[in-house]
């Protein structure tokens, strides 16, 4: 679980920000000086570099990392987003799993309480995880159960030689006229007399065999 405690006082200007690294190049360190470069001269903004490191778009040295690179990309940029809150602000979709602004105090509280931080900084807080919430698209959990499809291998011979002779046996009833097959049961005499058994047998072949 995670809770990211960093924050901006500027929060109303993020989007603008990020609308400003998704049009440009990564630099190869992201310091106070590109932020001037950008147009972010005040020392408010200084605070936009840890918050960027707590998205994961700065690795620890300010290099830009795969997530910055794959912001820029603007058809999946507020999804990028979405996956970064959900990794930094994981415990906040514990409590709701789609916050909205009537959900603030909720979060507040959350914030005072998880970093021990004063009324003041719980809302600053609040205040940038809703601004950058705004930029993002939300992965729901049902999507982490990516639906994978599997493949299925090909039925070997043997399956595709029953299934063939199946469909042609099937095929071969339904075109021809059934057969009739008779079941002729001989009662024999309690008799010793093997003529008698002789004429039996001998009927039997000339009316029946022959």
């Amino acid at each position: 679980m995670a809770l990211a405690d960093a924050y901006v006082q500027v929060y109303g200007q993020l989007p603008e920000f990020f609308k400003k690294i998704s049009d440009g190049e990564a630099p190869p360190h992201f310091t106070t000086q590109h932020l001037k470069d950008l147009g972010f001269t005040s020392t408010n903004h200084r605070a936009i570099v840890p918050l960027l490191k707590a998205l994961g778009f700065l690795d620890g040295a300010g290099v830009p990392t795969q997530r910055y690179h794959d912001y820029r990309n603007h058809s999946q940029s507020r999804a990028i987003m979405g996956h970064a809150l959900k990794e930094a602000y994981s415990d906040l979709f514990v409590l709701k799993a789609s916050p909205t602004q009537a959900d603030k105090a909720l979060i507040e509280g959350k914030f005072k309480s998880a970093h021990n931080t004063s009324p003041h900084v719980a809302k600053l807080l609040s205040n940038t995880f809703f601004a950058l919430l705004a930029l993002a698209d939300i992965p729901s959990n049902e999507s982490k159960k990516t639906a994978t499809v599997e493949s299925v291998p090909p039925p070997d011979s043997t399956e595709n030689h029953d299934s063939t002779k199946v469909a042609h046996d099937v095929h071969r009833q339904g075109t021809h006229r059934p057969s009739l097959h008779y079941n002729i049961q001989i009662h024999l005499p309690a008799t010793k007399d093997i003529e008698v058994f002789n004429a039996i047998f001998k009927s039997l072949k000339e009316h029946l065999l022959e």
